[in-house]
């Protein structure tokens, strides 16, 4: 199978777009096909795939022309990513797909507005939602956590070094009947006034050097802990820096997008 491909990340949260207009190349993109492509020494090598195809080819209702098809590292179903649709966003806009520089992107978790600003590009998450504290585990640590709802499910826990977490090879522990279908982890370091530090495990990919949902996940938590409304927070992730605004009814994600390369392969696997 020859198909088109490209290659981008945000803050260093990298993807494969694999072009797909009117859903005629690539199927119901097979997980296993999905993994593989990921793969970072069998295949391109990413923590995720974003199929590019039209809303009304996918069978979403939308207003939006297109729409985010984004599958984690092993291939499951990811109802959102942060650093994901703005690096699906720029593509669009490198292409002369959607006229900037502000547009939506239909995904698994509605409608997303997105605003260009040169190098920068600012997603309105939409909602979120806090819930019960429950506990994390990892390298033989345990810490409180909250739960978090950004468009994925989040367990956001402060830490008084990132590093405490330890190797976040392996799976950390986690409250299996608050999350009976995973949960992403952030273990949060408080730097200054309205500045984290952020590392994260992502359900279906591992330790990744970014995360959108999850850098909102922490500034919510972190504007909970310090009873503020309407604030803005500096989230720095081992990839780069985020800024996510927060107020009572949403978060805005704010970051760099951009695409690395792009060519055609044939696949042999």
């Amino acid at each position: 199978m020859e198909f088109a491909w490209f290659k981008g990340h945000g803050t260093e949260n990298d993807f494969v777009l694999l072009p797909d207009h009117d859903g005629t190349v690539h199927g119901d993109l097979d997980a296993g096909f999905v993994a593989a492509l990921c793969d970072r020494r069998r295949g391109i090598g990413a923590d995720g795939v974003m199929r590019v195809i039209r809303s009304a080819a996918a069978g979403i209702d939308s207003p939006a022309e297109w729409f985010m098809d984004y599958r984690n590292a092993d291939g499951s179903l990811s109802q959102m990513c942060g650093n994901g649709v703005r690096v699906f966003a720029r593509h669009l806009l490198r292409h002369g797909l959607v006229e900037g520089p502000e547009f939506g992107v239909a995904t698994r978790d509605g409608l997303k507005v997105l605003r260009v600003d040169g190098d920068q590009i600012a997603v309105d998450m939409g909602a979120w939602t806090t819930g019960t504290h429950t506990k994390v585990g990892a390298d033989g640590r345990a810490w409180e956590a909250l739960e978090v709802h950004t468009g994925n499910p989040h367990a956001v826990a402060f830490v008084d070094d990132v590093a405490d977490a330890g190797s976040l090879l392996q799976q950390p522990t986690f409250d299996e009947g608050v999350y009976p279908e995973g949960v992403n982890i952030e273990f949060v370091q408080r730097v200054a006034d309205r500045h984290v530090a952020m590392r994260v495990h992502e359900r279906g990919s591992g330790e990744t050097r970014s995360c959108g949902t999850g850098a909102c996940a922490t500034a919510i938590a972190t504007a909970r802990a310090d009873g503020a409304t309407d604030a803005t927070y500096r989230v720095d992730v081992p990839g780069g820096t985020l800024h996510i605004t927060v107020s009572p009814d949403r978060t805005v994600l704010t970051g760099p997008a951009v695409i690395v390369a792009g060519g055609t392969m044939e696949w042999f696997a």
